[in-house]
């Protein structure tokens, strides 16, 4: 189900009468959509991204500073996405209900352009709509969990159709006609998406996106009520001033490649790129701002991103098992893993990990070589076992696991002396 935003003016109404330029007051009266209303005055970027952060506040506690200013600059970016070779997903996710998922939703709605709010749409009506209207829609896309929740399955198709919409370049092709009559035809999907849902998302989409931590409210953390009848206007009256301060960027936007904080490449870097560029365009505070939030947020991202369960074996046999030993017995590093509290070893599937789950695991990597990690004998006292060499290890360690922690564990505190127990 997805509806289109009601106040947007629909195709076949007549044009308003001719208005003359600078006369914003006439234009009022006429009905012209204030979106296309001349101003004279240029609007200043980074007091109207000032305004838009006010209405979030106004009706959205999110768990950060950061969190708010990522938001505002995507809310931004959706006015300006044929300046980009790719749009960020914007994900609000929180482990339980009433975490203000969805009245995030309802705020992003009135600030964007064309939105089209979905619930539980398959991939193939997005996309139709993607390619098929006439404005291409901002999709906010609610309760996302019934869709790649446990529960659910892996929903290949909407996944693809998201994953491939985060680049320009994205399409998803289909085979159209009747019976034999059938040609192949690409379907563009390239939209900016914000999505709400409990729980997480697959990886692949994860790591496109900008994630906010959603959390209920405390009792000292209060909002204003949002009602759609009253304060949609105000919302559309600043989504307006953000489409007419876009057209004034879009030659400056269109083409920047933003300087990016220190150690954000690769997919963080298409993710933060044209938040970073609204940020530069707007001017004022929002540049420093923009990176402060971005270096915060990229590294929530990576401390929550557990990896694949590949990386999660390596990590685990590098800092737990290994641990500066240079070779183990297989039967020991099972030992090992399976007494992690944390760890999934003990119950893959319903069974615990054994030697031939592991062997298949660790052969998908390479050793420094570039031959597949195997278990070799290693001599134990008078008898010989298969068991793993840290050294064939180590190249899959650098390439795939995160660093390992800066800082050991803290000591325990030391034990009362006897004579300073308390009473039993």
């Amino acid at each position: 189900m997805f509806k289109r935003d009601p106040h947007t003016p629909p195709p076949a109404k007549p044009a308003p009468p001719p208005v003359v330029e600078g006369d914003s007051e006439d234009a009022a009266r006429q009905g012209v959509p204030s979106a296309v209303r001349p101003d004279p005055h240029t609007e200043d970027g980074a007091a109207l991204l000032d305004e838009v952060e006010a209405f979030h506040r106004r009706f959205n506690a999110f768990p950060s500073e950061a969190a708010y200013v990522a938001v505002v600059l995507w809310d931004a970016h959706a006015h300006l996405l044929d300046c980009f070779d790719a749009t960020p997903r914007l994900a609000f996710l929180s482990p339980e209900p009433a975490s203000g998922k969805s009245r995030a939703l309802e705020i992003v709605e009135t600030l964007v352009p064309y939105p089209m709010v979905a619930v539980n749409a398959s991939a193939s009506a997005l996309f139709r709509a993607v390619s098929g209207m006439g404005e291409r829609p901002t999709i906010l896309f609610d309760e996302i969990d019934t869709v790649f929740g446990p529960k659910a399955g892996e929903n290949e198709q909407l996944r693809g159709f998201l994953n491939a919409g985060h680049r320009r370049s994205g399409v998803m092709y289909r085979c159209v006609g009747d019976g034999a009559n059938q040609t192949v035809q690409e379907f563009p999907s390239f939209c900016a998406v914000a999505l709400a849902g409990l729980g997480s998302l697959p990886d692949t989409i994860l790591t496109r996106s900008v994630i906010i931590r959603m959390r209920r409210r405390a009792p000292n953390e209060t909002v204003e009520g949002f009602r759609q009848r009253w304060h949609e206007r105000e919302g559309h009256a600043l989504r307006d001033r953000l489409a007419r301060w876009a057209d004034s960027a879009r030659e400056g936007v269109e083409g920047s490649f933003p300087e990016m904080p220190e150690g954000v490449t690769d997919r963080p870097a298409d993710v933060w790129e044209p938040l970073l560029a609204v940020a530069d365009a707007a001017g004022g505070p929002w540049p420093a701002r923009a990176r402060q939030a971005c270096v915060e947020l990229v590294a929530a991202a990576r401390q929550d991103d557990k990896g694949s369960l590949g990386i999660r074996l390596l990590t685990d046999l590098r800092d737990q098992v290994f641990a500066g030993i240079d070779r183990l017995p297989t039967v020991a590093i099972l030992d090992r893993l399976h007494s992690l509290d944390e760890a999934p070893w003990a119950d893959i599937g319903g069974k615990p990990l054994n030697p031939r789950g592991l062997s298949k695991m660790l052969r998908e990597y390479m050793t420094a070589d570039n031959a597949p990690i195997a278990a070799r004998n290693i001599k134990t006292g008078g008898s010989v076992m298969k068991g793993y060499y840290a050294a064939d290890l180590a190249d899959a360690w650098q390439r795939y696991c995160p660093p390992p922690p800066e800082d050991p564990l803290l000591p325990l505190p030391p034990l009362p002396r006897s004579s300073e127990a308390p009473p039993g």
